[in-house]
């Protein structure tokens, strides 16, 4: 018996592992696709760069853990100036981010009795919700928590990415950032399994071609290797033609 077609973004994301390689998470926070990431160390980790590059967020993440300490008790303990430090050379606003990680790590420490992963195991609205009241994290951060986390498989975009999906599979992108988003989740939700790997996978690999090829601006259609499949690229060559 014929197995169910498969979708048009899955046969683009195969191509575009092919092209990149294996997905891969920062180490920082994701060693292993298989494993579940730690919910205070993502909110840590997305804080401690500016803008928010895995670069940046690898450098500064690894720094504080090194030198003070992940623990609430170590960053509430650890001195302005020692903090402030740990963050030099991880982008702008040093000591706005030391407020930031001094922040989540009294909440998770006050509000949550240090076991954030216990809070979110609450109905999905409930945890989503309390995600976005820590720095930085809006829909997208929150989504991307409860996904790596394994909470819950929601469709995750990429918060630099939202227009990647759009336009490879409708051709064509919306003004608005927000409705990029639902559109993007609504095309993960019809074009890719409700399942923790298949929904991570699609993620990074959306995510690096982004950031490599399909650009929000200026996209590199002449190098990308999924442009047969685009329909962005069909309808761009159709109004040159």
């Amino acid at each position: 018996m014929p197995g169910k077609p498969r979708s048009p973004l899955s046969k683009i994301l195969d191509h575009l592992e092919k092209f990149y390689g294996q997905p891969k998470a920062p180490r920082a926070i994701l060693p292993n696709l298989s494993r579940a990431a730690d919910p205070y160390e993502m909110l840590l980790y997305t804080n401690c760069g500016y803008p928010a590059t895995d670069a940046a967020c690898t450098k500064g993440f690894e720094t504080l853990k090194k030198e003070v300490g992940l623990q609430p008790d170590d960053i509430l303990g650890a001195t302005d100036a020692k903090l402030t430090e740990v963050f030099r050379g991880t982008g702008m606003m040093p000591e706005k981010r030391v407020m930031r990680i001094r922040e989540i790590a009294a909440r998770v420490k006050h509000e949550f009795g240090g076991k954030l992963g216990e809070a979110l195991k609450r109905p999905l609205p409930e945890a989503r919700k309390a995600l976005k009241t820590f720095p930085t994290i809006g829909d997208p951060g929150a989504d991307k928590i409860l996904l790596f986390t394994r909470t819950a498989p929601v469709a995750a975009v990429p918060s630099n990415s939202v227009e990647v999906a759009v336009r490879l599979i409708s051709g064509t992108t919306l003004k608005d950032y927000r409705q990029n988003y639902k559109e993007a989740q609504e095309i993960l939700r019809a074009g890719v399994p409700e399942e923790y790997g298949a929904l991570i996978r699609a993620y990074l690999l959306l995510k690096q071609h982004g950031q490599e090829i399909c650009r929000p601006a200026r996209p590199r259609c002449e190098d990308c290797p999924v442009s047969p499949l685009c329909a962005y690229f069909r309808r761009q060559r159709a109004g040159a033609g």
